[in-house]
């Protein structure tokens, strides 16, 4: 007779990863499932900012890590659900609405909120998972918390107004220093709710400051996540790596700081795509999706939703 073997035995059951559709503003929005028999607990990832699609991929930017589609494979292994969204307006959720730049954060938060109700049908017990843009959409989703919602994690998530982070990024490469006065007069004014014609900004600029993406970030850059995330006291992970060249550790320190309940990871040598660091190479963890996640980070959240979900 042949037996099992004891890996198999004793490993959750997981369903092959399936489309999952809900009502969006004009059309479905869409995110992949993936149901594990039994299941306690779901994650509802949630993307970064841009055309990033549920698999943690931006094609047109060269972005081709697979980051969201190795967590929820990772976490299925571990025995958590999960459902990795497409954002209103962006690949299959396309036709949700017919201009993606036309949405605010608070659009996303409620989006969020209606896939926790969803993901409630896979587990009892459902944990909002943002990555960098997507952890301010996860803070703001939850000032309404849905009954189901269970808590927050938190990767590689801003502790600062973005507006005042992009700038921070952009004086970083030595190569934007003639483009910085225009920069911080933009943002500026985009802070102060203003919009600038894009016609009068140097053409590298045009397309970063389109009047669409200049509305989009007016609402974006009025939220300051350290303060939205003072309104939530529920369990909360703040995961950061320690290479990553986008999110510093100033950003979980300040939302450690507004978060006391938190617990949080450091992930030595993981850059902005929760992967570790290659030397000499600081974006192939952008574009290699053949590249683990970063081997702390499964671990990480599976031990803190199984140590603060519903008993």
């Amino acid at each position: 007779m042949r037996v099992a073997p004891l890996f198999f035995l004793f490993a959750p059951m997981m369903a092959l990863a399936e489309t999952v559709e809900i009502d969006g503003p004009a059309g479905p929005l869409a995110a992949e499932g993936i149901a594990v028999e039994e299941a306690s607990h779901a994650v509802v990832i949630i993307p970064g900012s841009g055309p990033t699609d549920r698999d943690g991929n931006a094609p047109q930017g060269g972005m081709q890590s697979d980051s969201y589609k190795m967590l929820a494979e990772g976490l299925a292994r571990a025995g958590i659900a999960s459902l990795r969204i497409d954002k209103r307006g962006f690949f299959a959720s396309q036709t949700a609405i017919a201009d993606p730049n036309d949405v605010t954060i608070g659009d996303y938060a409620q989006d969020a909120r209606d896939w926790i109700a969803r993901a409630a049908d896979l587990a009892p017990c459902v944990w909002l998972a943002g990555h960098s843009e997507g952890g301010l959409v996860a803070l703001v989703a939850a000032q309404s918390p849905p009954e189901a919602l269970c808590g927050l994690i938190l990767m590689a998530t801003p502790g600062r107004p973005i507006g005042q982070l992009m700038l921070e990024q952009m004086r970083a490469m030595p190569g934007n220093a003639p483009l910085m006065p225009e920069l911080e007069a933009t943002v500026a004014e985009l802070e102060a709710g203003r919009t600038r014609d894009p016609v009068m900004l140097p053409g590298v600029l045009q397309p970063m400051f389109s009047l669409g993406v200049q509305r989009y970030m007016i609402d974006l850059f009025s939220y300051d996540p350290a303060v939205i995330a003072e309104g939530w006291t529920g369990p909360t992970l703040i995961v950061q790596g320690d290479a990553d060249i986008q999110i510093k550790p100033l950003d979980a320190d300040l939302l450690t700081h507004a978060l006391p309940q938190a617990e949080r990871v450091d992930l030595p040598g993981a850059t902005h795509m929760l992967k570790t660091d290659v030397p000499g190479q600081p974006f192939v963890t952008y574009t290699d999706p053949t590249l683990p996640l970063h081997g702390d980070l499964i671990p990480a959240i599976s031990g803190f939703v199984d140590r603060h979900g519903r008993q």
